[in-house]
């Protein structure tokens, strides 16, 4: 379906509205990345509530600067996965092991289990599980400063 064919706000409760080109309008749809990692800009479907595709946007380019910042709020309030921007240090090179990082969302110390919570999706990219289950995100590994790569190099 093509931007011109539905249009995109918020509601009073900050719940996404789609209205489609027929004036059909879709309270509480949902927003969500086929690919969040690899083409976070790209491949988006705008879900109903009931969880049936109502559009698909190949990327979020071709919406209008609004409809864009709406979908990108709806994304948000889905999606946690910090990106883990420096490791500032660990208290053991053995597991469990309580990290201290600098994220996208600020600072913060999480345990890591095993080392089977560190996964590598590609030769650059990682995703790091903490004990509770959250999801922690090494978008470029060799972008990241000596220290956290020092410090990585234990883990791996």
């Amino acid at each position: 379906m093509s931007p011109t064919t539905f249009t995109l706000a918020l509601d009073a409760f900050g719940k996404l509205v789609l209205t489609l080109a027929d004036g059909t309008q879709h309270v509480g749809a949902v927003a969500v990345r086929a690919f969040p990692i690899a083409a976070p800009q790209q491949s988006i479907s705008i879900l109903s509530a009931e969880g049936k595709e109502l559009v698909w946007i190949e990327s979020l380019d071709t919406l209008s600067d609004n409809e864009r910042q709406h979908v990108l709020q709806a994304l948000q309030g889905r999606e946690f996965m910090p990106e883990i921007l420096r490791l500032d240090g660990v208290n053991s090179f053995s597991t469990p092991s309580v990290w201290r990082v600098q994220t996208s969302r600020g600072a913060t110390e999480f345990v890591l289990k095993g080392e089977e919570d560190i996964r590598r999706l590609s030769p650059t990219t990682l995703i790091v599980a903490d004990a509770h289950g959250v999801q922690f995100l090494i978008r470029d590994l060799p972008a990241l400063d000596r220290h956290t790569r020092k410090l990585l190099d234990r883990f791996l």
